[in-house]
Order: structure tokens, then C-alpha cells, then sequence
């Protein structure tokens, strides 16, 4: 295996033998060996063997899913579409031309490109190879692009013909950093033509065997994926999926999403965001249909569910707040109910209850990059069914309980690592462990024993803990405004601004403060039509909060975003405190 994961893999050994110290004591094998657990000893006759034991990999989704689906569309892309058998022949050419270009076990490669076929794909062929994928986000520019090639080492990048300038740029630098440059191949479109990059893809995926022999994981924690952290507060982390981790999180996530045998998949969530939160090879398992957009519009996602009867879609509250609030013309009415996973932010309960009035079904997931994206699920209850239509959504905007390959997932004292109370009111991190965490940050150890320490991850997110063991986030620990000795929650002020009228969208960060030390500032972007004045927006909150978690500044602009929607904090926070202090 390729040295750049030598660090992730004595890592895994490390967590292995926190959780399970009497096994690797006795030498039981973590890595495929064929030691038995003393716990055998007492039951005669059991082995482990290949005829019992295979690694897990999300791999095996396309295998069975070629033979069980063949005819079945697998990928929609405008007038382009493929069945379930050619997607598994094309993945496997594209598997024998990595090997041919020199792409070994461990080797890694890259990606820069939007939700096209090619990218879906590369999902399969990669780790067929025995490589593994990194998928850069793509509106990264080109200082970070070349940033995280260098610092994955990647031997190719893939990039889509749209993005070629940003890439162009990323290897400039490496250049000058006398960094050797991975190979270009071109991602194109049927008039696609360029001389810059080494390879054009499908003249690349023509090269390769259809009967290419897959290079299966030697065990079911190598690496599968890199996936480098949305970068809202700093240089991205580069967290490291393993094929047991996306096997099980693929599984989970489609159980949660209620989706049955073939539905038909609408992609309006980055496949570069968390694997598309392991969709990707979800919607293998299922042998369903992927309809892909190389941008995300309103008007694209109800032509899309009109065109191609989409059963399922998700995305980031971002997504919702596009579609409830765009123009009544680019709508069309829902052939029938979509299911819709939302993620990424607490949805502000007005976003949801509209989704609904449209003919949505929302359901609310809650996760981080290192649970290979969804982590918990707000389960709907029945009784819940004959609640008023603002209180259902305000239940459906918690995030619910761990799903079903979790392990656990409580909210904690970061300082004693005790549970808070159930009481709806004790604010605490939220932690997870189990199999869908990370195997750990690529090259920083001490940032991976750091997040581990205690026998649990700490996601950095702030909650509270119902007493029907639901949790709900609150806030961000470094977004919280601690004003006057008294906590206040972000995500409750914007909540709370999210209900006027005139408001699109909206952030809330602390304010330095002469004499409370933080006030609440809100960075708000209005619907267009809207004139409204700062005053009117805090007499508004004053009028529904308390006067203290009213925020005191209000500044109307658009908001910065990545592209997976989250809003950028850090950078309204440097303006909130290049304003100065509040007296």
C-alpha cells in the first residue's frame, strides 16, 4: 500500500485497540489474518474462512446491482442515459486504465467536477483499482485546489472542462513549488475540445479491459476515500473513509431516506460533499436511477421530478430555501409526494412547513465529513401526525437519534464527558463513535487522537437532548455568543428571523461589546421586492425573544457560502469584529 496511508492505518490500529483491547491482546487479527477470537474456543467447529468472510465494500453494490438491474437505467444526463450493465462495464474499463496509467493500491486520485456521469462513475472505478478518491469541492480556486493535490499526493485529477482554468492554475503552482504535477484527464462534453490536459476521458475509459479483474480491498478499513472538510473556519482537513465505513453509511443512509427497489434519484447534492453523503453507492444497492445536474436551479429540480417521476432528492436548507422562495413560474406542480432529505444547518421550521405546502415530504438528518455525512435521523413518530402544521415542523427540524450503523451518538460535557440531562434546556457537544466515523484526519495524527480522545468524536456542535432522547443542535461551539454571563444560540435568533416576511436568508455572530462582551449581529439578504430597515428587524426579534438575544447590529448583503451551502461564519465574524466594539 502506497505510504501516504501508513499514518491513517496506525491510527486504525490504535482505535481498534481502545474499543476492543482484550482482541488485540491476544493477537486476533484486525487486518484479515486468520487468528480466531479466544471466544471460539468454547464452540467447536466454526472457522473464518472466504466462503464466510468477505471485506465489505460499496463496490459490491455495482457488482450485483449489473447483474440484478442489467436493462434498468442507471445514469441520466440530459439526452444522455445508461443501463446498470453498461455503467458496470464502463466502470471497470475505467479501472483498467488507471492501472495502465500506473495507479496501484493506495495511489490516489482526484476530482474536480459537478454532478456528471463521469463523476459517478469514478465513485466505482477508483476503488476498483485499488485506489482511492478524493473529491475536490468544486469551487474551491486554484491556490486551494493545488493546496490539497499536493497534500494528498494525488497521481491524477479528473476535471470537468468548465473547471479546467482553476486547474490549470492549481498545477501552475505546483510547479513553482516544484511539486510534481498528477496527470490531467478531461472530463468533456460531446464538442469538448482541449489541448491542455494528457487525457480526454472517454478516450481514456475506450483503452481500458472490460474484463478487468477488480482489486478488492485486503481488508475492509483501507481507505476508499478522502474527503477534505468544507473549510468554513479554516485550511480543510483531509478526513479518510475506509470500505467498511462507506458500505455501512450507504446502507444506512437509503434505509433512513425510506427509499424502496429502483427509486429514481435526483442529484442536488454534491457527489464531491461526503461521497454525495454515500448515495453514491446508496443508490447502487437499490439499483435506482441517477439523475444528474450539472448545476442545481429551481426551475431544473421541478422540470427534473416532472420529466423523470424523481421519487427522492436532498439537500442543505440552502436548496430548500431556493425552491420555496423561487419564482411561481419556474415551479410546476409534483406528480407526487418527493421525498426529501435535508442536512448540513438546522432548517428554520418556516422553510420546512412551505416545502410541505408545495407537496415535499422533508425528513431532517443531522452529520458531519467525518461520519461520511449522515449520522442521525429525525424518525417521524405517528402520533406526531395530529399536531398543528408549525409544531410538526418544528419537531421535524430537530436531528432525532443515531441511525442504524451508529453506534451511539450523545450529547456530552466536553470537560467531564458526562451526558447532560434530558431536559430539552442543558446545552453539551454532541459526540458519536461506532463504524460510520472516521478512520481519521490524512498526515495529522494529533488533530485524529485529538477529535478521538475520550473514546469518542466531538463534532464541535452544540445541543440539547429531549427527554424522548432527541437531540437538537443549538449552535456551533465557537458561534455561540456568550453576552452579559448569558449563552445565546445563533441558530435560535435566525430561526426567529427566518419568520419575517421580508427575510431570504439570514446569519447571526457575536459583536464585540464594551459592556456585555457579545451582542448578536445578523447579517441578512432580503427577498427581492423587500424594503424593510435594521430597526424593523430588531423590533421584530424583540417582540418574539428576549431583549438580550435580539440581535443589535443588522447588516443587509448576501451571505458567503460553500458550495455545499453552509454559511461561511468565520468571515462574517472578522467583519462583525473589524466593526469594532459596541459601547
Amino acid at each position: 500500500m502506497n505510504n501516504l496511508f501508513k499514518n491513517t492505518l496506525s491510527r486504525l490500529v490504535r482505535c481498534h485497540r481502545h474499543y476492543y483491547p482484550a482482541q488485540a491482546s491476544r493477537g486476533f487479527s484486525r487486518f484479515g489474518g486468520d487468528s480466531e477470537p479466544e471466544s471460539w474456543k468454547s464452540m467447536e467447529g466454526l472457522v473464518r474462512c472466504s466462503a464466510n468472510y468477505v471485506p465489505l465494500s460499496p463496490v459490491s453494490f455495482l457488482e450485483r446491482t449489473a447483474k440484478v438491474y442489467r436493462d434498468r437505467t442507471s445514469v441520466v444526463y440530459g439526452s444522455l442515459k445508461y443501463t446498470w450493465s453498461q455503467t458496470h462495464q464502463r466502470c471497470l474499463q475505467l479501472a483498467s486504465a488507471l492501472s495502465q496509467l500506473g495507479i496501484s493500491r493506495g495511489d490516489v486520485v482526484a476530482t474536480l467536477a459537478p454532478n456528471v456521469p463521469a463523476m459517478y462513475e469514478l465513485h466505482f472505478a477508483v476503488p476498483m483499482a485499488g485506489a482511492v478518491l478524493c473529491t475536490l469541492n468544486a469551487r474551491h480556486d486554484s491556490a486551494m485546489v493545488s493546496i490539497l493535490l499536493q497534500h494528498s499526493e494525488a497521481k491524477i485529477v479528473f476535471v470537468d472542462y468548465q473547471l479546467l482554468p482553476i486547474a490549470r492554475g492549481a498545477l501552475d503552482l505546483l510547479v513553482k513549488s516544484q511539486s510534481k504535477p498528477p496527470i490531467v484527464v478531461l472530463i468533456g462534453e460531446s464538442d469538448t475540445v482541449s489541448s491542455t490536459a494528457d487525457y480526454e476521458y472517454e478516450c481514456l475509459l475506450q483503452t481500458g479491459d472490460s474484463g478487468f479483474e477488480i482489486r478488492k480491498p485486503n481488508h475492509e478499513w483501507d481507505p476508499i476515500s478522502v474527503n477534505y472538510t468544507s473549510g468554513t473556519t479554516s485550511r480543510p482537513k483531509g478526513v479518510v473513509y475506509s470500505h467498511r465505513g462507506a458500505y455501512l453509511n450507504a446502507l444506512a443512509t437509503v434505509f433512513l431516506h425510506e427509499m424502496g427497489m429502483m427509486p429514481v434519484y435526483l442529484w442536488t447534492v454534491p457527489m464531491f460533499h461526503c461521497n454525495g453523503w454515500c448515495l453514491t453507492w446508496g443508490v447502487a444497492a437499490l439499483g435506482g436511477t441517477n439523475i444528474c445536474l450539472r448545476s442545481v436551479t429551481a426551475k431544473g429540480v421541478f422540470e427534473s421530478i416532472a420529466l423523470h417521476n424523481v421519487t427522492h432528492m436532498s439537500g442543505a436548507p440552502t436548496v430548500l430555501n431556493m425552491i420555496v422562495n423561487s419564482p411561481v413560474n419556474d415551479q410546476k406542480p409534483l406528480p407526487h409526494k418527493v421525498d426529501v432529505m435535508t442536512g448540513g444547518a438546522p432548517p428554520p421550521p418556516q422553510i420546512l412547513q412551505k416545502m410541505e405546502e408545495l407537496g415535499f415530504c422533508v425528513s431532517h438528518l443531522y452529520g458531519l465529513t467525518e461520519t461520511h455525512g449522515p449520522g442521525t435521523y429525525c424518525t417521524w413518530k405517528p402520533e406526531w401526525d395530529s399536531l398543528p402544521l408549525e409544531e410538526r415542523s418544528r419537531m421535524k427540524a430537530r436531528q432525532g437519534m443515531q441511525h442504524i450503523a451508529l453506534e451511539e451518538v450523545d450529547i456530552r460535557d466536553p470537560v467531564t464527558m458526562k451526558s447532560v440531562p434530558a431536559d430539552g434546556k442543558t446545552m453539551g457537544e454532541i459526540m458519536f463513535r461506532g463504524n460510520t466515523v472516521m478512520s481519521g484526519y490524512l498526515k495529522d495524527l494529533e488533530a485524529t487522537e485529538e477529535a478521538f480522545r475520550g473514546g469518542w468524536f466531538k463534532s464541535g456542535d452544540l445541543a440539547v437532548k429531549h427527554p424522548d432522547g432527541y437531540i437538537e443542535v443549538k449552535d456551533r461551539l465557537k458561534d455561540i455568543i456568550i453576552s452579559g454571563g448569558e449563552n445565546i444560540s445563533t441558530v435560535e435568533v435566525e430561526t426567529v428571523l427566518f419568520g419575517h416576511p421580508a427575510v431570504l436568508e439570514v446569519a447571526v455572530v457575536a459583536r464585540p461589546d464594551t459592556h456585555w462582551g457579545q451582542t448578536p449581529c445578523a447579517f441578512v439578504k432580503l427577498k427581492e421586492g423587500f424594503d424593510v430597515d435594521a430597526q424593523e428587524i430588531i423590533k421584530f426579534c424583540r417582540d418574539r425573544l428576549p431583549h438580550y438575544m435580539a440581535p443589535r447590529t443588522v447588516i443587509f448583503e448576501d451571505l458567503p457560502r460553500t458550495s455545499t451551502g453552509k454559511v461561511q461564519k468565520f468571515i462574517l465574524r472578522e467583519k462583525a469584529k473589524a466593526m469594532g466594539s459596541l459601547s
